[in-house]
């Protein structure tokens, strides 16, 4: 069995078809549909690939259009939008089977110097007083749902170790603000579009579960039916996403099946590296 991280690394490695036409498949793990974080992710890679490297992404918008199918590989498409003085910009598009799944805008930008300030990190324990959500997932199996386990027990390329558990064994409702400590299982290579790619795929992982915690819900139980709509991202400062990295989510507001989620990442050092906001679907099945 192929290590998580080196399977990560290479669906990540997009084969060219042309000047910017890319292709990505999906790693055989046996999900229904392609995970959400993988497509953006990919599709930061093929924008970054017809940017010079001397310009970094630093936001990205993106709609998710339908379910995709992992059994199918994804061509990705660029537009190049435009390339200015100090940033340039392109259009993804994901196409399967014809039809496209998956919209996305990066803009680049050529680091200058200017003002600098940002939020502090959350007060809450460092990674190494948690334990690790497979550990947690297994120890806890018998009063988790079963998708849940599924989930966490999965090899992942990301080591999970929440800060806040009790949602998990106490359905009450309770504030919607969570804290996630993330970072790559073994290192990751030194060019920092890697880690760009890597951020972007984890930051999908958790934050749409955020927006039930108020109703003491997740996305994992089998009357709530869920799916990400749109997914924003920002990059704010450099960053290693094989070190330790604390995502702070919160849920705003929950309406007309529709919930929005905003997360925070802050290396340990309490720097503040990135920002994400996210509108899901979390739909009652009745």
């Amino acid at each position: 069995m192929s290590d998580p991280v080196d399977t990560l690394l290479a669906i990540l490695d997009l084969e060219r078809l042309e000047t910017d036409l890319f292709r990505g498949v999906s790693p055989p793990i046996g999900w229904p549909r392609v995970f959400g974080g993988q497509v953006v992710a990919q599709s930061l890679v093929a924008a970054s690939r017809t940017v010079v490297s001397t310009r970094a992404p630093h936001s990205l918008h993106a709609y998710f259009l339908l379910g995709g199918d992992p059994a199918v590989p994804i061509v990705y498409e660029v537009e190049r939008i435009r390339d200015g003085g100090s940033f340039t910009t392109r259009r993804v598009k994901a196409i399967q089977k014809g039809r496209a799944i998956f919209a996305m805008s990066v803009s680049f930008h050529q680091m200058e110097a200017g003002f600098d300030h940002a939020a502090e990190r959350p007060d809450v324990p460092g990674p190494e007083a948690l334990r690790d959500a497979r550990t947690l997932a297994r120890s806890e199996g018998s009063i988790v749902p079963p998708p849940m386990l599924a989930y966490f027990t999965q090899a992942w390329p990301i080591e999970l170790r929440p800060v806040e558990t009790d949602r998990y064994r106490d359905r009450t409702p309770k504030p919607g603000r969570y804290h996630v400590w993330m970072r790559t299982t073994k290192a990751l290579p030194e060019d920092p579009a890697i880690h760009r790619a890597v951020l972007a795929y984890a930051s999908d992982m958790t934050l749409l579960d955020a927006a039930l915690i108020p109703h003491g819900r997740t996305v994992f139980d089998s009357d709530i039916q869920s799916a990400s709509l749109d997914h924003a991202l920002w990059f704010h400062r450099p960053f290693r996403a094989d070190t330790w990295l604390l995502y702070s989510q919160d849920t705003p507001t929950a309406v007309g099946a529709r919930g929005f989620t905003r997360g925070t990442l802050h290396n340990e050092a309490g720097e503040l590296i990135a920002s994400v906001a996210q509108e899901g679907l979390i739909r009652a099945r009745h």
